[in-house]
């Protein structure tokens, strides 16, 4: 079993930057694929982006693509999330999960972590 913990979400204006960071204990966090997602209220839940193992294939969801940038640090059992040019659409809160590949189908992913939330002020 692998649990995530997400953290470093907050305030924000637009146009300003926050890392989220999610952190990992249990079951082998180097193989496992990682992704975020975001769900704000009165929407579905969204892709954000994810990574592979070994970090050498990412995704990103057009929304975002140029924006964000997904990271990870599987010494440190860590995956990240740099976000820049923030926007008040942006405002969800942000889920860290782990599967099998690095795809934007959240039926991919097995475990999940509670969230972090992040608003994004005008």
């Amino acid at each position: 079993q692998v649990q995530l913990v997400e953290s470093g979400g907050g305030l924000v204006q637009a146009g300003g930057s926050l890392r989220l960071s999610c952190a990992a204990s249990g079951r082998a966090f180097s193989s496992y694929a990682m992704g975020w997602f975001r769900q704000a209220p009165g929407k579905e839940r969204e892709f954000v982006a994810a990574i592979s193992w070994s970090g050498s294939i990412t995704n990103y969801a057009h929304s975002v693509k140029g924006r964000f940038t997904i990271s990870r640090d599987n010494a440190k059992n860590t995956v990240y999330l740099q976000m820049n040019s923030l926007k008040p659409e942006d405002t969800a809160v942000y889920n860290c999960a782990a599967g099998t590949y690095s795809t934007g189908s959240y039926s991919n992913y097995q475990y999940w972590g509670l969230g972090t939330q992040v608003t994004v002020s005008s």
